[in-house]
């Protein structure tokens, strides 16, 4: 829901899980949230980062590390060459 400014005022917002768009429900408490954040070439955080949620469907599995490198490798944070 939208208040007058546009702005978004619901209570609670569903998240997706990013490996599998699946809907998290507000009491998974397998799930879990990462920000990564952006550096530039001294190392330095620049303020920007990106979200990832991964459902615990996922952890339970044991794939979590495997979905987040790809996740990563599409946002070209992770890059798999030798």
């Amino acid at each position: 829901m939208q208040n007058d400014e546009g702005r978004i005022v619901d209570l609670y917002l569903p998240r997706k899980c990013s490996a599998t768009n699946r809907l998290i429900p507000a009491k998974e408490h397998g799930a879990v949230q990462l920000n990564v954040g952006q550096v530039d070439e001294e190392g330095r955080y620049t303020g920007e980062f990106y979200t990832f949620a991964l459902a615990g469907f996922i952890r339970n599995r044991g794939e979590s590390d495997a979905c987040l490198n790809r996740l990563l490798h599409e946002k070209s944070l992770l890059t798999f060459s030798k």
